[in-house]
């Protein structure tokens, strides 16, 4: 019987001496704590420092004297940015680091998030916006790629979970702060609240961040990248996630950008309590950091189907004209959206088997892509129409996750069919 590992030296012969490879972290094992806990720190940042001025967005409109649709340009100019700039910087963490990329745009987002509070009008407001989710661009791709060469494949979906758990702590947090920071000083100051809350998320994530220990570095050739683009774009599995997630980011857009004007407008609510309405974001933190064993349960095509159910429950209740019942709305939309991410999101890491980053990328790209969308189309909706016409938009997305996810169980089902008759032979 071999003797248990200790985890010392091994002497080979008389004078080679030899150290054990290193092993993915897990739960329990070393180092698995403090990355859980960095990353937990960077979600939060990017996404409170991301949506900054989605809870603000009747504040600005009406500080700067322009119209919903115009003031959302503060949301999804980040967002867009974000989506455009994600794969190009993903591929320079192929070669320069997930670490070092995600430190770097960690200290440029956190720097101009302290700026944007004092942008003197609406133009360059959306600018610095822009720039910022330019720079947050190098954090979820990295953090993603970052996670699946660490972590051991079983418990990938868990620690992705926690990432986009400190997303939802960050949305929410972000947007209650900003809220009654509004309220009591103006909009720029909830602004200036949130760039010193993500101040010391970035402490915490640079601090605590374990160095990578199976990066290996690779050319940064634009040819090669290209390729390593075209195979994932090519992968019919990759192509649904990706559509599943820019989908589910659509949703969640329109709500979250329109749902304040809303509750201004209908109930006269102050921006304090607007922005206290998304501590319903903690019900994504459960289901985000759930979603390891939903899949474990139910199958990942499960899993989804479960999240697109709650979403749509949520939409259809958020309809009632009673605060209460667009209260428990925005609990199922924001549960369903979280889990379905969290659950495309691991799959994209575990399906693609090189390219890491340029695949999580590719999925961050069509994701913030249906944010911006989302964002947009639901304040013009919202403006032209009411409420029930962003209902109507966010519906459309989810009837596409449906159809989407049906097609994935019937070409899976077509796959088994040759393999079983072939097995039977």
């Amino acid at each position: 019987m071999p003797p248990a590992h200790t985890g010392a030296p091994v002497i080979s012969g008389a004078s080679t001496l030899s150290f054990p490879a290193p092993e993915p972290r897990s739960p329990g094992r070393p180092g698995y704590r403090r990355m859980s806990l960095a990353l937990f720190a960077a979600g939060l940042a990017t996404f409170a420092l991301l949506y900054s001025t989605q809870a603000l967005l009747p504040a600005v409109s009406a500080g700067f004297g322009v119209t919903a649709g115009q003031a959302s340009w503060t949301v999804s100019a980040a967002t867009g940015a974000l989506a455009l700039f994600v794969l190009p910087l993903s591929a320079l963490s192929e070669r320069f680091g997930r670490t070092r990329m995600m430190t770097w745009s960690m200290v440029i987002a956190v720097a101009l998030g302290l700026l944007v509070p004092f942008a003197p009008n609406l133009e360059w407001l959306i600018v610095l916006r822009a720039v910022q989710g330019a720079a947050i661009a190098g954090i979820p791709a990295s953090a993603m790629a970052y996670l699946a060469e660490e972590v051991q494949p079983k418990a990938l979906v868990a620690a992705i979970g926690l990432f986009v758990a400190g997303n939802s702590i960050g949305g929410m947090s972000g947007r209650i702060v900003t809220g009654w920071a509004a309220q009591a000083w103006g909009w720029r100051a909830g602004l200036l609240t949130v760039g010193l809350m993500s101040l010391a998320c970035a402490v915490a994530f640079l601090v605590l961040l374990p160095r990578a220990r199976f990066f290996r570095p690779a050319s940064l050739n634009p040819r090669a990248v290209g390729r390593t683009v075209a195979g994932h774009l090519r992968d019919p599995l990759l192509l649904r996630l990706y559509g599943i997630g820019a989908l589910f980011m659509t949703v969640f857009g329109a709500v979250y950008t329109v749902v304040g004007f809303r509750l201004v407008d209908e109930f006269s609510l102050g921006q304090g309590v607007v922005g206290s309405v998304f501590l319903v974001y903690l019900v994504g933190t459960v289901s985000s950091a759930a979603a390891g064993r939903l899949v474990a349960r139910a199958g990942r095509r499960g899993a989804l189907y479960l999240a697109v159910t709650t979403t749509a429950l949520g939409l259809l209740l958020s309809l009632a004209h009673s605060l209460a019942a667009i209260l428990a709305g925005l609990v199922l939309i924001t549960a369903g959206f979280f889990a379905g991410h969290a659950v495309a999101s691991a799959a994209v890491s575990r399906t693609a088997k090189s390219g890491r980053a340029q695949a999580s990328a590719l999925y961050q790209s069509a994701y913030y892509l249906g944010s911006s969308a989302g964002g947009t189309l639901g304040a013009l909706a919202y403006h032209s129409s009411g409420w029930a016409a962003t209902v109507g938009i966010a519906l459309l997305a989810v009837l596409g996750v449906v159809s989407i996810t049906l097609y994935g169980s019937h070409a899976a089902r077509s796959e088994r069919r040759p393999m079983a008759a072939a097995a039977a032979r």
